[in-house]
């Protein structure tokens, strides 16, 4: 049950990184794979930015905003090698 709850959190937060970055027509498996890699991401950059950070300890809105932020950094990568093609 936990593998279906991280496959609609990160379907959720890869729509929500999508749609604020203006970037649509990714499609539904694009959207679950940024979400898990933001999710991944963002939270082992606040790891390693600040020392008593967390991750499983913090609330789902905290838990969200760090996955959002890792997604749209995700995303922002794959946009810049995607344009360099």
């Amino acid at each position: 049950m936990h593998i279906l709850g991280w496959i609609v959190f990160g379907a959720f937060i890869g729509w929500l990184a999508s749609n604020l970055m203006g970037k649509r027509g990714g499609g539904c498996m694009v959207n679950v794979a940024l979400g898990l890699v933001g999710a991944l991401a963002g939270g082992f950059l606040f790891e390693q930015l600040s020392p008593g950070f967390n991750y499983e300890q913090q609330g789902f809105i905290v838990s969200s905003l760090v996955a959002v932020i890792g997604a749209i950094i995700v995303l922002a990568i794959w946009n810049a090698i995607n344009r360099s093609r």
